[in-house]
């Protein structure tokens, strides 16, 4: 079966999303919906409002690319269409947004699925796969970082920068780390973090964070995030267990770095490149697994709930930073 899909954001997430969804094979993007017309026209054929969209398009799926603040809406319009939907992570800035999400897609019997694209990088796959057979024995510490600068939009209000909206890069970055370790180490008990979020000296401008977390297995992790990085985009991963270590770093593993001289002639930039094919792209992948699991009829790999727990992480670990205490989940 093929699917026609409408993409609800046509930014930073959406316009990548725009070109997996028309080379995954039984899918065809019919229609993307962006208040910024030149955005949603480079994107696909652009419609100015949902109703339209739904009625001209009349997609099969919707895929919602928007800022975070707008996901329930655009879930809940979907729902009640009933539309299957694949909706960007984080999944929503309150429990609450997660939970009426949760319970419009239960109402309409609709199938779901959220963007945590890590587990589809082949080095977090590769070390899931290895932690579940017992490669490294029984798992005991684990410690991650995703370091990046503040994101960019281009001179567009940078709703990133906003702690109300974006939720910082506890939620918006490092989510991703927390929502892997989860599906590596089982469920989070506790949560404890330090860092700059909401700190009216940092807003807008840095934001900085170490967050530990404790599993129910008694495993430990420590988890490291940055939005005032320099030196680009970097993540490191390593887990230890009673029979071994997984390790891995972006900057060792890049098989090409480029070191460019300036136009002035002084300092550099590293550039990391990566001959990845284009079916081996971890946000293609995550787009064909979603049809995948429509066409068989099967529960989509990474489910709300899923989405939610990682929610519920970051939340947690928001309150500790701005608390100053451990929260127990």
């Amino acid at each position: 079966m093929s699917y026609r899909v409408a993409l609800i954001g046509a930014g930073t997430m959406g316009s990548v999303h725009a070109g997996h969804w028309n080379a995954v094979p039984g899918a065809e993007l019919v229609g993307v919906l962006d208040p910024r017309r030149d955005a949603a026209h480079a994107a696909g054929p652009a419609f100015g409002d949902w109703e339209t969209l739904l009625a001209k398009a009349r997609p099969d799926i919707v895929d919602v690319c928007t800022p975070t603040p707008f996901h329930r809406e655009y879930v809940e319009r979907a729902a009640a269409a009933g539309k299957a939907i694949f909706v960007e992570k984080p999944m929503a800035r309150s429990l609450a947004d997660c939970d009426a999400m949760i319970a419009a897609v239960e109402r309409a019997g609709v199938p779901a699925m959220s963007g945590h694209v890590l587990r589809y990088f082949p080095e977090y796959a590769e070390a899931k796969r290895i932690v579940d057979a017992g490669g490294i024995g029984r798992p005991v510490a684990a410690r991650t970082a995703r370091m990046a600068g503040l994101p960019e939009l281009g001179g567009r209000p940078n709703w990133y920068a906003d702690p109300a909206q974006s939720g910082g890069l506890v939620l918006d970055m490092i989510l991703h780390d927390f929502d892997w370790l989860r599906w590596t180490l089982g469920p989070v008990t506790r949560v404890y973090g330090k860092g700059l979020f909401n700190q009216t000296k940092y807003a807008g401008i840095l934001d900085y964070a170490l967050v530990t977390l404790r599993f129910a297995s008694g495993a430990v992790a420590h988890v490291t995030g940055s939005w005032a990085h320099p030196g680009g985009f970097h993540t490191t991963m390593e887990i230890a267990g009673d029979a071994g270590m997984i390790e891995h770093d972006s900057s060792r593993s890049a098989p090409i770095v480029a070191s460019l001289r300036s136009q002035g002639g002084a300092g550099g930039v590293a550039v990391p490149e990566s001959p990845m094919a284009p079916v081996d792209d971890p946000y293609y992948l995550e787009i064909a697994a979603f049809v995948k699991a429509l066409q068989n009829n099967e529960t989509p790999p990474v489910t709300l709930e899923d989405a939610r727990e990682a929610t519920r992480i970051a939340l947690a670990a928001l309150e500790s930073i701005e608390t100053g205490k451990a929260v127990t989940l």
